[in-house]
């Protein structure tokens, strides 16, 4: 153990390699904070409270990083993404999501290899259980569209969800108290059938999805499956979902 340096000491390569390791805990670090707050205190003040703390931690930390890598800041955020043309924004916009949707995949096939199917669905069923209301949040508080915004503003939010920039989906309007969401394509189920394989049976983890999702949005939205993987579906659509308010 006398070989192993100080971090001062380590070459350059090692020490980029370490930074990175940190920015990871600093990751962990914050979601379990948000678990343990959930278990402790309820799932409400677990959403309310990571929305403050975002806010408040984002803005330190833009700001010592901005110190220490010498870049400037506008409005809180680098001023670099300001001078970025409207269409390379939307393309950054669509690689975070594309990444979201990777890691996603990463750890669900992490859990299958080692611990089987079974355990790796149960898993991400239970994920999207604290996901779809989190993000939900996040939108309403980025949109500021209110408590109870209605149907109206639930399409807006499905909008900008992370699927949103991800996938091809479309909404039809049925009554004035009721819509119908489709995922017309999807990246996930494409990418299954370009190797031959049958649709990825995605429907327990949906039930889950888009009810929690909705009542984040609006307490009084209801959500009701038309199909969804295993789920028979016709060309033009993966899965779909009614939403409606009695």
């Amino acid at each position: 153990m006398d070989n192993i340096p100080t971090p001062e000491d380590l070459p350059n390569d090692k020490k980029v390699e370490l930074i990175f390791d940190m920015f990871h805990r600093i990751i962990a670090h914050y979601a379990l904070w948000f678990t343990e707050v959930k278990h402790q205190m309820g799932m409400e003040k677990a959403l309310d409270s990571v929305q403050n703390v975002f806010k408040r931690s984002f803005g330190i930390q833009m700001k010592r990083m901005s110190k220490t890598l010498g870049f400037e800041l506008e409005n809180g955020y680098p001023k670099v993404l300001f001078e970025m043309k409207n269409d390379q924004l939307t393309d950054l916009m669509n690689s975070v999501a594309v990444n979201w949707l990777a890691n996603d995949g990463v750890w669900f096939q992490e859990i299958e290899n080692t611990s089987g199917m079974i355990d790796a669905k149960r898993c991400n069923d239970s994920c999207w259980g604290q996901f779809s209301p989190f993000e939900a949040k996040s939108i309403k508080k980025f949109l500021e569209i209110g408590k109870n915004p209605g149907l109206e503003g639930l399409k807006k939010a499905l909008d900008y969800r992370l699927y949103g920039r991800i996938n091809k989906q479309s909404f039809t309007n049925e009554t004035e108290n009721s819509f119908v969401f489709e995922m017309n394509e999807c990246r996930v189920q494409f990418a299954r059938n370009r190797k031959g394989l049958e649709d990825y049976p995605c429907k327990s983890g949906g039930m889950v999805e888009y009810p929690y999702f909705a009542k984040a949005i609006d307490a009084r939205i209801k959500t009701e499956c038309i199909g969804c993987p295993p789920d028979d579906h016709p060309e033009n659509w993966f899965c779909a979902w009614r939403f409606y308010i009695e």
